[in-house]
């Protein structure tokens, strides 16, 4: 079929239907920081959308208005879990160090999905390795990724 045939979206329409982003069926457990973050979030994007309508940029219009739906439902759905107050057991908002098999040490806080980000210490309460250490204590070994582990420490 020729190119001329296709109607593509112009203008306005190229960016008004931007798909919303998955929401999670878990519980929404967040930390005290995390709930802090989310505030932060929809204070940032509200006044992103707000310059965006003065400019009347379309694209920003559109991707800020889809995140702000985000966030404002991951905001209304929160539940702040209080801070551990059990160092024995490895609990949400828990740090926990691992000692691998091959002599590496990992150290982890177990926080809510939003504010997960492995690389800076921090893993989803949903994700496998967090499931495998809720619950347990130090000295206990679990499965983590292919091989197992060992907690050290509990914080």
């Amino acid at each position: 079929m020729s190119r001329a045939f296709v109607k593509e979206p112009d203008g306005s329409e190229a960016y008004e239907d931007l798909p919303d982003r998955p929401v999670s069926e878990h519980p929404n457990i967040v930390t005290a920081e995390g709930i802090a973050q989310i505030d932060e979030t929809v204070a940032r994007l509200n006044d992103e959308y707000g310059r965006a309508q003065v400019e009347n940029e379309r694209a920003t219009l559109a991707r800020t208005a889809r995140e702000l739906r985000y966030w404002s439902a991951r905001r209304s759905t929160a539940h702040v879990a209080p801070a551990p107050n059990d160092p024995s057991r490895v609990q949400f908002g828990s740090t926990v160090t691992i000692a691998r098999d091959d002599g590496r040490r990992q150290t982890w806080r177990i926080v809510g999905e939003d504010e997960a980000d492995p690389t800076h210490g921090t893993l989803s309460y949903v994700s496998p390795v967090a499931r495998a250490l809720l619950g347990k204590s130090v000295g206990d070994v679990v499965q983590a990724g292919t091989s197992e582990a060992e907690i050290v420490d509990i914080r």
